[in-house]
C-alpha cells in the first residue's frame, strides 16, 4: 500500500519546552499517527554550515537527529503542519513509500 514518510531533521539540543524530539513523538502518539522513530546521526550539518560530529576530539552536544514516521497522507500532511509550527530551526521531508508489511496487518491504522 502507498503511505507517505514524514522526516523532520533536527539539532539533539532543539528544545520545545523539553527536548524537540521527545515533543513530536508525544504529539505523533496524541495524534494517532502509526508509529515514529528517533534517529541519532554520527555527524552532520544544517542552516548553520557548522560541522556536528560524535568524534571525541570534536564531541558535540549537539547531533543531529532524524525522526521519520509513515502513516497515510493526509494524516502525514496534518501532522507535518503542526510540527512546522514547533520548528525554529530544521528540515521538513514528505516524500511516499510502498508499505510492504506493517506489524500483524497490511494496513496502517484507520
Amino acid at each position: 500500500m502507498k503511505a507517505s514518510r514524514l522526516r523532520v531533521y533536527i539539532g539533539e539540543s532543539s528544545r520545545h519546552g523539553q527536548s524537540l524530539y521527545h515533543a513530536i513523538v508525544v504529539k505523533a502518539r496524541q495524534m494517532g499517527l502509526a508509529g515514529a522513530t528517533v534517529v541519532r546521526g554520527v555527524e552532520g550539518y544544517g542552516h548553520s554550515s557548522r560541522i556536528h560530529s560524535a568524534n571525541l576530539l570534536t564531541l558535540s552536544g549537539d547531533l543531529p537527529l532524524v525522526i521519520e514516521i509513515i502513516d497515510r497522507a493526509e494524516r502525514v500532511d496534518k501532522f507535518a503542519a503542526t510540527v512546522a509550527d514547533m520548528l525554529d530551526h530544521g528540515l521538513i521531508t514528505v516524500d511516499t513509500v510502498e508499505v510492504r508489511h506493517f506489524g500483524r496487518s497490511e494496513n496502517l491504522p484507520e
